[in-house]
């Protein structure tokens, strides 16, 4: 069997630029595990899964899965879109590109965070 493939440098350091701020945040939040996967950064709360993030710098579309109420407020907001594919359970798209937009971010992901029922693992 062949060596197994090196870790990318930006997955060992947690990231670059916007991702690395969300990971540093979110994963000091309790139980939130940060996995990548597919190409995103996933964010979870025991098994269930919250919100995803790309680990491509240059890809700046947080998802977020919200409360019905919640995803009906938060695309109140016209910087706030549904998500293209699974909009009808909860999920919405934003960008976050600056510092100010991190914090209308952390804002909706306290919301899918406490949200998210998590599960404990046997």
């Amino acid at each position: 069997m062949g060596r197994g493939r090196k870790t990318r440098r930006e997955l060992a350091r947690g990231g670059t630029g916007p991702a690395r701020r969300l990971n540093e945040t979110l994963g000091a939040w309790p139980g939130v595990r940060i996995t990548p996967q597919f190409g995103r950064w996933g964010y979870f709360l025991g098994q269930s899964l919250f919100a995803c993030f790309p680990l491509r710098d240059k890809d700046r579309d947080l998802w977020i899965r919200l409360s019905k109420d919640d995803q009906k407020k938060a695309l109140a907001d016209p910087r706030i879109r549904p998500h293209r594919r699974f909009g009808a359970r909860g999920w919405i798209e934003l960008d976050v590109e600056e510092p100010r937009d991190l914090a209308r971010a952390l804002r909706w992901l306290r919301r899918a965070y406490g949200g998210a029922e998590p599960t404990t693992e046997p």
